[in-house]
């Protein structure tokens, strides 16, 4: 009845408006058939195009009742595009969908699904993701962890992970028990209720036999924590891996720049490439953090807390694409600070930053980040892990600091500068997708799939059966 009340407000349209439509007949598909059981009734001499512009006028459950009513109207109300409309509604993008939809629909390893299979029916996805329940995710970064809802936009909480998670002298078990329990506290959740998904860190960098060791402890404790606390499915993925999903990626080099180390990961096919990465130690966000310091007490510039410098470089530090040429030119700007009053910065803005790609500037021996990506790229190339050559050279950022302004811009153009042509073409930099949320993000397409939680999650029964096999 809808249907036909919206067609007669289309008829009663002026003669100019009927002209339009009729022009617009001509050239778009009507649907039409001989049988009663495959038409449309009144609408079979609707353009299919004035078709879906009324479908999508009402409801998904409602589009779906009318695919049941004959061939005619399945054919038309279950099509791709009807239900990649109703997608775009929600709070995520249909790129984002349609990526974790094909790369990341059977957990890992991953298969990808081709758009052209008739594997993908849109209104399946969206019948099956609208069944799948809601989690938490926990994304506990070495400095801040962030918390929240699958279902909502963004993380519904931050906090300063060292700081509020217990004394690091205390047993990991105490430690990781204190961290959850109070995240759920927070969230107002029973620990029971929902999945959990939750990032591994990036830690025990080295391939060797007790770094492995020690990160499949870790996994190990965090899984025994949750399972101990009712939890009836985690999913736990590495933080770098999460970050390139995030990008719609599931191969590239993952540049981490974290709280006190750059983690350099090249991951293939959602794997991560241990061997041939590298990782840069002590030289991170706090050090950037520490050189603005430095700089601001050079010029006299008084502050309260280290929490200020922080807020200033998020705010008004950026990158130089080009630094030589940045030095002589006027980039005095300011901000306020709550509680603080207005703080201006002039040349500290893109000296802070400048120190990734000159640490010398901040009394550093070591790597450039430039010349660390430039040997993780020499490595993935002489390994020759793949036949397709071109695998690497996407470089994904993430990590607080990996958010400043022209960070992406400058890597990429040193890059070029400093690897051969043969690596150099093609190599691509993409800033961090969700600024500092992006491994969260990474989680969240892994929470709203339209198969999860089965094939990336391990449910407690399961857990406890490997366990045994395992001892």
């Amino acid at each position: 009845m809808m249907l036909r009340k919206v067609w007669g407000s289309v008829w009663n349209r002026s003669n100019s408006c009927k002209d339009s439509i009729s022009q617009r007949s001509i050239q778009v598909p009507v649907l039409s058939s001989s049988s009663s059981s495959s038409s449309l009734g009144a609408f079979d001499q609707l353009p299919m195009d004035i078709l879906i512009q009324i479908l999508m006028l009402i409801e998904p459950k409602d589009a779906m009742k009318l695919s049941l009513t004959c061939k005619a109207w399945q054919c038309l109300a279950s099509g791709n595009r009807l239900w990649i409309f109703y997608l775009q509604c929600s709070q995520e993008s249909w790129d984002s969908i349609f990526f974790a939809e094909t790369s990341l629909h059977s957990g890992y390893p991953l298969r990808m699904i081709s758009s052209q299979s008739g594997d993908l029916s849109v209104m399946r996805i969206y019948s099956m993701r609208a069944q799948v329940p809601g989690s938490i995710i926990i994304d506990g970064g070495s400095g801040y962890c962030k918390y929240g809802w699958s279902k909502y936009a963004s993380p519904s909480g931050r906090s300063a992970t060292f700081l509020e998670f217990g004394n690091i002298e205390s047993p990991i078990y105490a430690r990781l028990q204190q961290f959850f329990a109070t995240i759920f506290t927070r969230m107002q959740v029973k620990a029971s209720m929902q999945p959990i998904v939750v990032s591994l860190p990036l830690c025990h960098f080295d391939d060797t036999e007790s770094a492995k060791a020690s990160r499949r402890q870790l996994k190990t404790a965090i899984l025994n924590v949750l399972f101990d606390m009712n939890v009836p499915a985690v999913c736990a993925v590495n933080q770098a891996v999460l970050a390139l999903y995030a990008a719609r990626r599931t191969s590239g080099i993952v540049v981490n720049i974290g709280f006190q180390v750059i983690t350099i990961l090249p991951i293939l096919h959602g794997k991560v490439m241990r061997q041939v990465g590298v990782e840069v130690i002590g030289f991170g966000a706090l050090k950037l953090t520490g050189f603005l310091k430095e700089k601001m007490q050079e010029n006299n510039i008084s502050f309260q807390s280290l929490y200020t410098v922080r807020t200033l470089k998020e705010k008004l530090c950026y990158v130089a694409l080009d630094y030589k040429a940045e030095l002589s030119r006027d980039t005095q700007a300011s901000v306020e600070v709550s509680g603080e009053g207005w703080f201006t910065l002039s040349k500290e803005r893109f000296q802070t930053g400048e120190i990734l790609f000159q640490p010398r500037l901040a009394g550093m021996r070591a790597m450039s980040l430039q010349q660390a990506v430039s040997l993780c790229m020499d490595h993935c190339d002489a390994a020759g892990l793949t036949g397709d050559g071109s695998w690497f050279k996407t470089v994904v950022l993430t990590g607080g600091s990996a958010c400043l302004p022209g960070l992406a811009e400058r890597l990429e153009r040193e890059l070029h500068d400093h690897l051969p042509s043969s690596i150099s073409n093609g190599v691509r930099v993409i800033p961090p997708s969700c600024g500092v949320d992006t491994a969260w993000h990474g989680a969240k397409l892994i929470s709203n799939l339209s198969t999860f939680p089965g094939p990336w999650c391990i449910t407690r029964k399961q857990f406890r059966r490997k366990s045994r096999l395992m001892w």
